[in-house]
């Protein structure tokens, strides 16, 4: 069987004569580089968390968390992906539309591109929309895709920004990480506050900024078509608020939710493998961090040994010790691998090219 081609959402869009945009090459290979480097320096930090801890504690505290408790937290993650899928259904234009049983394995697959490859973020948009190519047009898939992806950042925005205001009058911290997150939180404030705006107002802002600096001769290879891939998406976004304002709320409490059950798994797992009694503060700040990492370090397969460092920083600020941090970080990094393969087994079902997802080819 013929295997499918995929074009990255976030690398590229569809000109108005319909031909693909890409990344170019020189850019893919720096970003590889970039990858390899982190994931090297990633399985150095894993190394040393697991030995400062000691394998034996965390091998005690994993075991206490026992079978059962891993079932429930597969349980609790696949609520969290009918949540993303359910979003996604109610982001796609009409005439079109998607089910539940479409959107839901395409997330895994999503997922699972996204953990175990250095380039999974640039690729995973895509591999979603080739997964329900035979239900909607590519292009179709891509902007309901980018349309929920804003949706997402919004939520997550609001709960990073909660999570460290938490963090900073719940805790003693340093100065210096005081003034970080005091900015980091002002920084958030603001971005939404524009976005809000920009989406009430239609203003094309950033399409229009992008073809300033093309014209004053600014990045211009970069721009050239990046501009015209900046409108297409501002269009995309303002053609959904036009048609379906009834929408946003419903996808933006769905959001909620899976944030929501993302603090219910860490409440979850503290519960079997700590011998104090969870506390929601504690999960609250433990899932937003690590919500914080997913995303700056998403270069890095799996978030090996950074998500251990969150966790263990975390973990000691709040008091319930680092060993409970890691074997945290560790029993949701298993969580992750069996839904990967749960997503690699959809990827074999339906024929896709991992290779070619990976190489972010056009079709």
């Amino acid at each position: 069987m013929a295997k499918a081609k995929v074009v990255s959402s976030e690398s590229t869009l569809e000109k108005a004569d319909g031909k693909p945009q890409s990344i170019s090459p020189k850019h893919i290979n720096r970003l590889k580089v970039l990858g390899l480097f982190l994931t090297l320096v990633g399985i150095g930090l894993f190394s040393y968390f697991v030995y400062s801890v000691g394998v034996r504690e965390i091998a005690g505290n994993v075991q206490r968390f026992g079978i059962i408790g891993f079932a429930i937290i597969l349980v609790i993650y696949f609520a969290r992906i009918c949540m993303r899928g359910a979003a996604w259904k109610l982001s796609v234009y009409e005439p079109y539309s998607l089910r539940l049983r479409d959107t839901i394995p395409a997330v895994i697959i999503g997922e699972a591109i996204s953990s175990m490859i250095p380039l999974g973020i640039l690729a995973s948009g895509t591999a979603k929309a080739v997964a329900v190519r035979k239900h909607v047009p590519l292009v179709v898939g891509l902007s309901s895709i980018a349309t929920e992806n804003l949706f997402y950042s919004f939520t997550t925005s609001v709960f990073l920004m909660l999570g460290a205001f938490f963090f900073v009058q719940g805790f003693e911290l340093e100065q210096g990480w005081i003034i970080t997150i005091d900015v980091l939180i002002a920084v958030l404030i603001g971005v939404l506050l524009l976005g809000i705006l920009m989406i009430v107002r239609q203003w094309h802002f950033a399409s229009e900024t992008c073809e300033w600096l093309y014209r004053k001769g600014f990045a211009t290879k970069l721009l050239e078509n990046g501009r015209l891939e900046v409108r297409l998406f501002e269009n995309f976004i303002y053609g959904f608020y036009r048609k379906y304002p009834k929408r946003f709320l419903p996808i933006c409490l769905i959001e909620i939710v899976f944030h929501l059950l993302g603090i219910l798994e860490v409440l979850f797992i503290l519960s079997r493998i700590s011998e104090a009694a969870p506390q929601l503060l504690n999960a609250f700040v433990l899932e937003s961090v690590s919500r914080l990492i997913s995303i700056v370090f998403k270069l890095v397969p799996f978030l090996v040994g950074v998500d251990e460092a969150g966790a263990q920083f975390v973990a000691e600020t709040v008091g319930i010790g680092a060993g409970i941090g890691i074997t945290l970080a560790i029993i949701r990094k298993g969580r992750i691998l069996f839904w990967t393969a749960v997503g690699l087994t959809f990827i074999i079902k339906r024929n896709l090219s991992l290779k070619e997802i990976a190489r972010i080819k056009t079709s």
